[in-house]
């Protein structure tokens, strides 16, 4: 089932740009319009992905709160990076 498209949005963009989505869509097969919509739409799912709801039965939520109230663990090798300068750091030179 297709879905009437009423909505619009535009954009402003560098004749660069607007040349790289003309080729992007060339290659793909598509028309710009297409091309950009399901470009966005892609992105903007992979963007909501961990935002989303998901659900867990007793033992696992149990077990995913358990997780979530357990004190942290400490791992000296990452205490030690902590103490270190960073590589970005001015050493003094």
């Amino acid at each position: 089932m297709q879905t009437t498209r009423s909505e619009k949005l535009d954009l402003r963009l560098t004749p660069e740009a607007k040349r790289t989505l003309n080729i992007a869509a060339s290659a793909a097969g598509r028309s710009v319009s297409e091309f950009v919509l399901e470009s966005a739409l892609s992105r903007a799912e992979e963007t909501l992905a961990d935002r989303q709801h998901f659900g867990l039965d007793a033992e696992k939520w149990e077990a995913f709160m358990a997780a979530l109230e357990a004190p942290a663990r400490e791992i000296p090798q990452l205490e030690r990076l902590m103490r270190e300068k960073s590589i970005f750091e001015d050493r003094g030179q």
